[in-house]
């Protein structure tokens, strides 16, 4: 069995999230989206929304299992029996960023990192933009799932 997690903060879920787990989805037998929690940052949505909104998008696919996490995610993927690592490319920056991740998890357990390129129609999504346009009064609604959408709906 297959099985791949795709980490991320997910503040929020964007349509570039979105889509890499539409796509990575159908290269697994299982993917496992884990929300990470690390104290140091400040968040626009608590943990408890970005997992509602990654259920709303995802709860009813079988094939993928919605998750929260603290620390290395190697150790989360030894801990369950999780081999590949799915991460979304936008850019070069991306690339170089995600390289030296995936070097460092090899070294640390036998996990593969496997990268998709993200949709050229998504690729300069990010949450960080979200965020500020959000924060900005801005029209976000192109840039996020119905599930953050009706968030903010009135």
């Amino acid at each position: 069995m297959k099985k791949a997690i795709f980490p991320g903060s997910f503040d929020p879920i964007t349509l570039g999230h979105y889509d890499i787990i539409e796509r990575g989805v159908t290269l697994f037998d299982e993917l496992i989206i884990a929300i990470g929690i690390n104290a140091e940052k400040k968040y626009m949505f608590t943990l408890e929304e970005r997992k509602e909104f990654l259920e709303k998008c995802f709860g009813n696919n079988p094939k993928i299992k919605i998750v929260t996490y603290k620390g290395l995610t190697v150790d989360f993927c030894l801990k369950n029996n999780v081999d590949f690592i799915l991460r979304g490319l936008r850019n070069p920056a991306d690339f170089e960023f995600e390289k030296a991740i995936a070097h460092t998890n090899r070294d640390l357990a036998p996990i593969e990192t496997v990268f998709l390129l993200t949709a050229a129609k998504t690729s300069y999504i990010s949450s960080s933009i979200v965020r500020d346009v959000i924060r900005n009064n801005g029209d976000y609604t192109k840039l996020v799932p119905q599930a953050v959408r009706v968030k903010f709906d009135k």
